[in-house]
């Protein structure tokens, strides 16, 4: 299939022809990119059509639900900000407890909706610059925007197709593919070929704070020359592991790269390193927002730049000038230029000096992958470039930071959940085949398993340890028999099948529903709540996680748990999500309803046991699990969960007086 020519188009850019491929080793690195490439186009045609279709034929309504879109909303004040940008407040007045996806970065359009549900959408594309629960900054594209959103009706935003990280991703790529004599080029045949990674010979460093498997994998990123692998199982202390390993690096080296796949991680790990006392800058707009955070923005730190009050005067004028340009006569309208034209080069020379003095007083530079593709990083080099989450990311993300790093060092666990493919095709194919997971398998040497976990009772514990990680993972002792109650057992299966409950399709966004089940795991909730005791739950902060793999029960069981006045004094302690949505969590007790109940022992998603993996190690001292044993018992991963925690320390539970058949 790759020995022919291939033709590939890139968003906004030209047709770009590669070579024939002469080599027919399966192992090539260049081949195995040329497949990226062509799995990635798949994924960005079946999104850009799946945006098409939404846009076009999904009601308002619908795409509030899912999340894509805020209807109505309401415009705040409109100002420039530091960076020169026109940006504008956005708050959405209703459905405010809808999730949604809108993010920094992310691409938005507007649009207008008459009383006949007709809907017109503005001829200018905008940018998320912050966005939180209710409220929206959105960087616009100037002024004729500002005058077009401020026309009289019922103004609306969704969620645009973003071009942008596809763009940076396929350029990668490409100069992935045609790095030649360069240090891209040895990664490049390291990270995906045959050549073995190199390590130096140093003295190990002694961490009497981290545990021997966690120094152990510091010392091997001090060590190596090209990659490292913190493989981090769920509670092993990924994130201390690799703040460390960061800290100690910058004790070698005058400044590194942290990207991630998401804000999330990237905001978790800045955190760290700020209250380590590192210097960082952070590239995007963070998801946590708090003061430790914002101060340490690209954005906060130029205005707080002791040259910015000068700049900000000189764009103040500027803009002035430019706006009395008009009235003037020819001879005024000249000279104006010719101020204008010194002023603006005056204005370069200081966001030259800024930018210069914070990239070099920054130790570490933070970003998202894709945001590392930004203008600010151009020409920039790192001795050593550091991925968390990097189980998560598209390797063609890794691959937009790789470009500028000596040294790549890839933390995360490809053992929880992949890259979320829209494409099945492209899945099948191959795309959710991360590039940590490639180098776990093909570069053993590089690899460092963390295995002492600090969350999980034992018995939770044990069962992926043996199914995910070879039965490697161990305990610490101030977990290993932690409980809530006594003589209780932390996992418990309860078995649906004689329940006579089924699922019921509601979309492909939402998936399925299982309604009786979600009733019964909120009445086994209620009696769970009531054997521990309301005022010890609100003293100790006992938190409460209910899971489903389907976005239709989540939101289920949160509309019964708004409506139950017994769990209104518990509800600040009780997530309800997805696993998707949990991934990166923990609380004292999960409940999780797999939903799954049918004669053809058909489970969907649930064959990727990644996400039981994620969903299963949330629990630290309790888990419950609801499920049709007749229908996942087909499955050999769920028949042998459940006949560990029958003949294990735990027990099933039997089916509840209430519900069994006459």
């Amino acid at each position: 299939m790759f020995n022919k020519m291939k033709y590939f188009f890139y968003p906004e850019r030209r047709f770009v022809t590669f070579a024939p491929i002469m080599s027919n080793n399966p192992k090539s690195p260049i081949i195995d990119l040329q497949q990226q490439q062509l799995l990635l186009r798949m994924e960005y045609e079946y999104e850009k059509e799946e945006f098409k279709r939404q846009t076009e034929t999904m009601g308002v309504a619908r795409k509030v639900k899912r999340g894509l879109c805020w209807y109505p909303v309401s415009l705040g004040r409109s100002y420039y900000n530091s960076l020169n940008q026109l940006v504008i407040d956005i708050t959405r007045t209703e459905n405010k407890e809808i999730e949604h996806s809108f993010e920094f970065g992310r691409p938005v359009c507007f649009f207008h909706q008459s009383f006949e549900g007709k809907v017109k959408y503005m001829d200018f594309i905008a940018t998320v610059s912050f966005a939180d629960e209710e409220r929206m900054v959105v960087v616009l594209p100037g002024a004729g925007a500002l005058a077009e959103l401020q026309t009289d009706g019922i103004l609306g935003v969704q969620l645009y197709f973003d071009e942008t990280s596809y763009r940076a991703m396929f350029e990668a790529l490409e100069d992935t593919i045609r790095a030649k004599d360069n240090r891209l080029a040895e990664l490049r045949d390291i990270l995906l070929g045959t050549q073995k990674p190199g390590f130096r010979e140093l003295y190990p460093v002694r961490f009497p704070w981290l545990n021997s498997t966690q120094e152990t994998a510091v010392n091997k990123v001090l060590c190596t020359r090209d990659v490292s692998i913190v493989h981090g199982p769920p509670g092993t202390g990924k994130t201390t592991t690799l703040v460390e390993a960061i800290y100690e690096t910058l004790h070698r080296e005058p400044q590194v790269l942290v990207c991630a796949q998401s804000n999330t991680a990237v905001d978790w790990i800045c955190e760290k390193l700020v209250d380590r006392g590192v210097p960082v800058l952070r590239i995007g707009n963070p998801t946590r927002v708090n003061d430790k955070m914002l101060s340490s923005t690209y954005e906060r730190r130029f205005e707080s730049h002791p040259a910015y009050p000068e700049l900000w005067g000189i764009r103040k004028s500027i803009r002035e000038m430019g706006s009395r340009m008009r009235r003037g006569s020819y001879s005024e309208r000249e000279g104006m230029r010719n101020r204008m034209s010194r002023l603006r080069d005056r204005a370069t020379e200081l966001e030259i000096q800024i930018n210069a003095d914070l990239f070099d007083s920054a130790r570490v530079i933070a970003s998202t992958l894709v945001s590392s593709n930004h203008r600010l990083l151009n020409g920039r080099r790192f001795p050593t470039l550091f991925i968390d989450e990097a189980a998560q990311a598209l390797e063609a993300a890794c691959w937009i930071a790789i470009r500028k790093a000596d040294r790549v060092i890839l933390a995360g666990d490809h053992c929880q959940l992949p890259p979320t493919i829209k494409c099945i095709e492209a899945s099948r194919g191959g795309l959710d085949h991360t590039l940590m997971e490639k180098v776990v398998q093909q570069k053993p040497s590089a690899v460092s398993l963390l295995k002492v976990q600090y969350r999980m009772h034992e018995a939770i514990m044990q069962f992926p340890s043996d199914w995910f990680y070879h039965g490697e993972l161990e305990a610490a002792p101030e977990v290993r028999y932690r409980g809530i109650l006594d003589f209780d057992t932390p996992m418990n299966w309860i078995d649906t099948s004689e329940m006579d409950f089924h699922e019921d399709f509601v979309g492909e966004s939402f998936g399925r529903i299982n309604k009786q089940e979600a009733n019964l795991l909120l009445q086994e909730l209620e009696t769970y709540i009531g054997r521990i005791g309301k005022e010890r739950i609100l003293d100790e902060r006992i938190d409460f996680g209910l899971i489903s793999p389907y976005k239709a029960q989540v939101q289920y069981l949160r509309g019964k748990i708004k409506g139950s006045s017994f769990l209104r004094p518990f509800r600040s302690l009780i997530t309800v999500n997805t696993v998707d949505g949990f991934q990166g969590q923990e609380r004292d007790v999960i409940f999780i309803s797999l939903v799954r109940a049918n004669e053809d022992g058909q489970i969907g998603f649930l064959n990727d046991l990644r996400r039981m993996n994620v969903a299963i190690t949330r629990a630290r001292m309790k888990l419950v699990i609801l499920g049709d044993a007749s229908t996942l018992a087909k499955h050999p991963f769920y028949k042998r969960l459940m006949l560990f925690i029958k003949r294990g320390c735990v027990k099933t539970l039997t089916q509840p007086f209430f519900m069994r058949k006459a």
